[in-house]
């Protein structure tokens, strides 16, 4: 009888090598009830994901599922293979968001490994992985890289070669995939919840988002297991009791959706994420906490060929107990303030007055 283990420990920093590929288990089916869920959790109220006919004068064939909620399903495939030894999720870049997602498409991933770094202490490195996701005919629905801070299984294991990919500081406009098609008319900015279109949003101008939610331990878990991210920091208090924190984490894509249905009281006419330039969890968030955001303008970007719908590349800065009436970011020398939770860089999608 074969003593072979059936079980997955998951990967650990010496697994991984550059150029590595990673065929991730299991596909998913989205469903309305995801659908809900996802609203139930974050309260996000963009009239584009909320309402058929709205979504139908936008150009598209029905509501689609909100832009993160297709990003939690394509990142929750990968953590077992990629973060279920993970420390933290440090950080993305280069998110280049596909064709829309509905309930009834099937979602799968798959991952390269392109960077990796052990840390100084020997016990740890950080692992520089892209990841695609795509629908059920191949289409894809998201690509995007991320590094994450995984420890070793042996710190006797020599380190690798470093290898730390060069990333681009955004995503060209040229290359933004834009699925709206908007008719002269057909906008209903009273439905929408906010009279502000792309022309007038400027660049430099900070917004406060203003609302505060808290998060509940049930509420966390939850999204989780909703996601079908088994990462240990996040679901195992048994484990995590003896941890850094002595405590579950908050999975950080809880914090971006939390932020990105903040960011509804000031961008309501944002109606999809295209890109993702770059983002940092900067401090580790806990049920029990309450996050706030504000948002910056860093550029307004006309879209080639398009008089109907613009871009925005946003800054949204979440923070944990502290209102954003201040805007609160960084110290003097760089380091952020210690509420700040969030720093996130990524570009939407908005209609322009016709």
């Amino acid at each position: 009888m074969s003593s072979e283990s059936k079980t997955k420990p998951g990967n650990f920093f010496e697994d991984f090598s550059v150029g590595q590929e990673i065929v991730h288990a299991t596909p998913r089916t989205v469903t309305e009830g995801e659908v809900g869920m996802y609203t139930a959790l974050f309260g996000s109220r963009f009239a584009i994901t909320s309402s058929d006919p709205f979504a139908v004068d936008a150009g598209l064939d029905s509501a689609p599922v909100d832009s993160m909620l297709a990003f939690h399903i394509v990142f929750g495939k990968t953590v077992p293979d990629i973060s279920l030894n993970a420390i933290a999720n440090l950080g993305y870049a280069n998110g280049y968001f596909g064709v829309p997602v509905y309930p009834g498409d099937t979602l799968s991933t798959t991952s390269t490994v392109i960077g990796v770094k052990e840390n100084r202490d020997g016990k740890t490195g950080v692992v520089y992985v892209r990841s695609v996701g795509v629908n059920q005919v191949g289409d894809l629905v998201l690509d995007y890289v991320r590094w994450v801070m995984v420890r070793k299984r042996d710190v006797d294991v020599p380190a690798p070669a470093v290898v730390v990919p060069a990333l681009s500081e955004s995503v060209p406009v040229t290359e933004l995939f834009v699925p709206f098609r908007i008719e002269p008319g057909l906008y209903d900015t009273g439905l929408s919840g906010s009279p502000f279109l792309w022309d007038d949003y400027t660049v430099g101008e900070k917004i406060d988002h203003v609302d505060g939610m808290t998060i509940e331990e049930a509420e966390h878990m939850l999204a989780a297991r909703l996601f079908q991210n088994t990462a240990r920091v996040h679901f195992n208090q048994h484990v995590e009791a003896e941890g850094r924190f002595g405590r579950r984490i908050v999975y950080g894509g809880y914090i971006i959706s939390l932020a990105r249905a903040l960011s509804f009281n000031g961008l309501a006419n944002a109606l999809s994420i295209a890109a993702i330039n770059g983002g940092r969890h900067t401090a580790p968030t806990f049920a029990g906490d309450t996050i706030y955001a504000w948002s910056e303008v860093i550029d307004r970007m006309e879209i080639p060929e398009r008089s109907d719908v613009g871009a925005l590349r946003i800054r949204t800065v979440a923070t944990k107990d502290r209102a954003c009436s201040d805007f609160p970011y960084q110290l003097e020398g760089g380091a952020y303030e210690p509420c700040v939770v969030l720093d996130f860089d990524y570009t939407v999608l908005m209609p322009r007055r016709l």
